[in-house]
């Protein structure tokens, strides 16, 4: 039992000190004005049954104080709700609705329509790739370009700020950015030493010239996660910024626990590779670092309760930058080792889906089966 909770205890070392700082509060970009002269920049917006808040983000989008060219596109993809006439009222000439054509086989719905937006931008020096669902501040724009000419990015990535509400938000979803700073630490994307590459789809600013690179959005047509996937791609020869957003925002709301599991069981086995062993590992590992410090702590003896006493402690020290971060009580960092379960037990969720049949879903399009 003791040499158990030794090597625990070195897990959670590891975690702290080894795993490129995973757990600190992560990069920030301040509002900076863009470069003079502001190079051209094409908005892409994907849309699909997105009537409830696509209006609030085009009427950010065609607001932006920013002095270069800007056309923004909305391609609404065979919606069923209205959205592309909200887009077209709430842009008027300022933005440029698209109405999506039959998606092709091989392609994920989202690509597809990204696709036929970067068609109808035309020529254009850099591209955001943005959701319907995110609000933009004023100078978000010049902010994600000034990143990029000051550092000669080819791309730079933000996870905006996540709503966090309702009392399932509170407690699940400080947790999924702090298990995807885990999984993809950072300063370890935003080192071009490291292969580690990362991306969070409501905002990527990507250099034209590095997609024509790539070979365009086809090159990842049929990704589920097509964000990682493009990061991935384009850091192969470039160099990229994933960082935490101060001036977008999310207006997804997720008022029930069933909607957070829901979220993530629609891609957590994608994020495996369909893997079983990948799976058997992943449960593993989180039971090592999230289960075995406060069971032993609780039920054990000796040594072995004093080094995961210590393990509990910094796992969940571990925690409190990300609730900082979200203005959450510090309490819900006892409360990690519970949430950690309920993450494991989606991610199993989402395996069973595969296993029959009923694969990934995302907004009435069903790719059961897919091994994109």
């Amino acid at each position: 039992m003791t040499l158990f909770a030794a090597f625990v205890l070195l897990l959670w070392a590891y975690m702290l000190f080894g795993r490129d700082r995973f757990w600190q509060a992560g990069p920030v970009l301040e509002p900076a004005d863009a470069p003079d002269p502001a190079p051209s920049v094409a908005v892409v917006v994907p849309a699909r049954n997105e009537a409830e808040g696509v209006e609030l983000a085009v009427r950010s989008l065609v607001s932006q104080d920013y002095p270069g060219a800007l056309h923004v596109v909305v391609v609404d993809d065979d919606s069923d709700d209205g959205t592309g006439a909200l887009a077209q009222a709430a842009g008027g000439d300022r933005v440029q609705v698209v109405h999506g054509k039959q998606r092709p086989a091989g392609w994920t719905g989202k690509l597809w329509a990204v696709s036929q937006g970067l068609d109808a931008a035309g020529d254009s020096e850099f591209v955001l790739l943005t959701d319907a669902d995110i609000v933009h501040e004023r100078h978000h724009v010049a902010t994600l370009v000034a990143q990029a000419e000051r550092h000669r990015l080819d791309m730079v990535s933000e996870m905006v700020r996540l709503h966090c509400d309702s009392f399932a938000e509170h407690a699940l979803v400080p947790a999924f950015v702090f298990f995807f700073q885990m999984l993809y630490p950072f300063d370890a994307v935003n080192d071009p030493t490291q292969s580690v590459a990362a991306a969070a789809g409501g905002t990527m600013l990507v250099r034209r010239r590095a997609l024509e690179r790539i070979g365009g959005i086809a090159a990842i047509s049929g990704a589920l996660i097509d964000d990682v996937a493009l990061a991935r791609a384009i850091k192969a020869g470039g160099r990229i910024f994933l960082g935490h957003s101060m001036l977008a925002e999310s207006m997804r709301a997720y008022p029930r626990v069933a909607d957070v599991w829901r979220m993530i069981a629609r891609s957590a086995y994608v994020q495996l590779r369909f893997s079983p062993w990948l799976l058997a590992g992943t449960v593993v590992g989180m039971a090592l670092l999230w289960l075995a410090p406060p069971a032993l702590t609780i039920f054990g003896h000796g040594w072995a309760r004093l080094f995961d006493a210590i393990a509990w402690a910094a796992s969940a020290a571990s925690f409190l930058p990300t609730l900082g971060r979200f203005g959450a009580s510090m309490l819900w960092a006892l409360a990690l080792p519970v949430i950690a379960v309920f993450y494991v037990a989606a991610t199993i969720g989402s395996a069973v889906d595969h296993w029959r049949g009923r694969g990934v879903s995302w907004r009435g399009r069903d790719y059961a089966g897919s091994r994109a």
